[in-house]
């Protein structure tokens, strides 16, 4: 399994990579693999200031629907458009092409709450 060791996870399976004051927000590559083929990816909170922890958008397999929840309190900046045509990236490169929205974050010290690429590997193995 794929845990690259420059971001930062939840346990919500939701990873984050900051880039100045923007971040960029995916599911995991373990996410994907539970979920199955992604067939819908819906965000309809761009534009929206959101608290860390709430709902922005959900994700929809073959198997289920999820709910995306945001890692740190911001703004969605933006939405990966090619995810509207090819949701499929989300399966085949969860990291990179993948990603689901940009996020203007409000308050940096959130990050600290976030776990590292080791804490994550230790949770999915608990």
């Amino acid at each position: 399994m794929n845990i690259p060791a420059d971001l930062k996870y939840t346990s919500d399976h939701e990873w984050i990579r900051v880039e100045g004051d923007v971040a960029i927000v995916g599911v995991t590559d373990f996410a994907q693999g539970e979920l199955g083929d992604v067939v819908f990816v819906e965000i309809e909170t761009e534009g929206e200031e959101l608290d860390k922890g709430e709902t922005f958008g959900t994700v929809e397999a073959v198997k289920t629907v999820s709910d995306l929840f945001m890692p740190v309190g911001g703004k969605v900046a933006e939405f990966n458009e090619a995810l509207a045509d090819e949701p499929e990236l989300v399966n085949k490169n969860p990291y990179g092409e993948g990603w689901m929205v940009k996020i203007k974050i409000a308050d940096a010290t959130e990050l600290d709450a976030l776990i590292s690429a080791d804490e994550y590997q230790k949770l999915l193995e608990a």
